[in-house]
């Protein structure tokens, strides 16, 4: 895939987000800072969050909301940053709310029904105007979190739980008739689906399963965040066979090679939504191509 670079030295950056005026606003989790670039020459940061900022996501309100998994630790290998266990310093899982005329952080949710959020990673909201977000879970030494999928409000009302108890829970993306959840697993290399009777309300596949498996990849494949087409695809950043995973609902799937083993976000825009960010976490680069689908448009932007 031929692409340009549209800014590097980045640290760790994910979760892009295209907006109006066709400037990225991408969060840089080692550095725990929301970025906005605009090219190769101009970007700046917008507000500094602390911990570590993920998956982000304009409200309805015009407001920038985070996913923070509250900080790894940190190392490099042949020139490549990867996350690891939690950071001495974690800071906790939380959604964050940001005023992107003012800067000002609001914390909304840090616990569900009681049990903390331990990393918050991707999020999407619906024409409701509520959000479904991940939690990764967190890694630790000799142990690790589970995590799950959760349904909140941006007003800070709301949140349950609507799946619990999976390895590594990351992108999370809606259908275009918004009657499926999809959430990909990392670790796992599955992308799941939920059925949704009415939103925030999962209809389970089973008895014993809420959601239901599309596809899985074969080998030792990742799978990070995720992107929807308009046509209904997946489009699921992939970790160690570095690319996009572009996943049909039938289950069948093709790669998208880009050169960087922690291929992490991808994001759509432009006129006809056809021009694609992908964020190359490990090498530090936000990257720009033309897709060869449009991508779905997204309920709210600023």
């Amino acid at each position: 895939m031929d692409f340009e670079i549209v800014a590097n030295g980045l640290n760790f950056p994910e979760g892009p987000v295209f907006m109006e005026d066709g400037s990225i606003i991408l969060v840089e989790i080692e550095s725990g800072d929301i970025t906005r670039i605009w090219g190769p020459d101009k970007r700046e940061v917008i507000v500094h969050t602390g911990g570590g900022p993920n998956g982000a996501a304009i409200g309805p309100d015009g407001a920038l909301y985070i996913c923070n998994n509250g900080g790894f630790e940190w190392s490099e290998r042949a020139g490549i940053k990867i996350p690891g266990h939690a950071a001495k310093d974690y800071s906790g899982g939380r959604i964050e709310r940001i005023d992107l005329d003012t800067g000002e952080i609001t914390r909304l949710y840090e616990e569900v029904g009681g049990n903390p959020l331990k990393g918050p990673n991707d999020i999407v909201f619906d024409k409701e105007g509520n959000f479904y977000f991940t939690d990764h879970g967190k890694t630790y030494p000799r142990h690790r979190d589970l995590g799950g999928l959760f349904y909140a409000s941006p007003d800070g009302s709301m949140c349950k739980e609507l799946d619990w108890g999976h390895t590594s829970p990351n992108g999370v993306g809606l259908s275009p008739d918004e009657k499926t959840v999809y959430m990909a697993d990392t670790l796992t290399g599955r992308l799941w689906a939920y059925d949704l009777a009415a939103p925030g309300d999962v209809t389970p596949a089973n008895p014993l399963q809420r959601g239901r498996v599309v596809a899985a990849m074969p080998g030792l494949q990742y799978f990070d965040s995720l992107a929807m087409t308009a046509a209904g695809n997946i489009c699921v950043a992939t970790i160690f066979n570095g690319g996009i995973t572009t996943v049909r609902p039938d289950g069948t799937h093709y790669h998208t090679a880009f050169p960087d083993l922690l291929c992490t976000n991808i994001v759509f825009g432009g006129s006809d939504m056809q021009d694609a960010w992908i964020t190359l976490s490990g090498t530090g680069i936000l990257a720009k191509c033309r897709w060869d689908e449009a991508g779905l448009k997204l309920n709210y932007n600023a």
